[in-house]
């Protein structure tokens, strides 16, 4: 399961690295997707190490019993960035960083798009690998989960697709080397509540 990271504060601009925390909204998100996924079998729990998915993950760890693990590789492109603005936000302003994403020109912000999408592939395989016949969650990014999910579906646009805060993505991984989508932004956790919604 690939999951997005609970909606996080907004970070104007700083004088170091931008790495927000979870707004309130991001916390009341991260414990309905907990509870959601509290009757599913899992049998690890990953997250990337920017503080928005480490405390997404965090009430997962608590509901499965399970140590958070963390990986580097899963970090979103944006890392280093010293602001963060909700990218729902820079849609609905056609903010020209939103549509450079859209269109996945990463190299506006200095990534190189070819180079971020296979270190998250290089990740995603190397986590499939480690764990053959188990169910493990993955908290990270819109960005790891569209590079991951546009390899396996062979689609030339890097950015596909727009995660909603908390969505489950399903992929199955078979040992032959096959992987199938089965599942994008699931958010049944959220509906009939103002958590969908921003």
């Amino acid at each position: 399961m690939l999951i997005r990271h609970a909606e996080p504060v907004r970070i104007e601009e700083s004088s170091e690295r931008a790495d927000p925390g979870l707004h309130e909204r991001g916390r009341r998100q991260a414990e309905r997707l907990a509870a959601y996924l509290a009757d599913e079998e899992l049998h690890g729990l990953v997250s990337s190490p920017l503080l928005r998915a480490r405390q997404t993950a965090e009430p997962l760890s608590e509901v499965h019993n399970l140590p958070l693990v963390i990986d580097e590789e899963l970090s979103e492109w944006d890392r280093e960035a010293t602001s963060y603005i909700p990218i729902e936000e820079l849609r609905v302003t056609r903010d020209e960083r939103w549509l450079a994403m859209a269109e996945g020109r990463l190299e506006a912000f200095d990534v190189d798009p070819d180079q971020f999408q296979q270190g998250v592939v290089s990740a995603m395989e190397r986590l499939i690998g480690a764990n053959p016949g188990r169910k493990v969650a993955v908290v990270s990014h819109g960005g790891v989960i569209n590079a991951y999910l546009a390899h396996i579906l062979g689609t030339s646009k890097l950015m596909f697709f727009e995660p909603r805060y908390t969505s489950v993505n399903r992929v199955v991984a078979a040992r032959s080397g096959e992987r199938s989508v089965l599942a994008l932004n699931e958010t049944a956790h959220l509906r009939g509540t103002s958590l969908l919604d921003r």
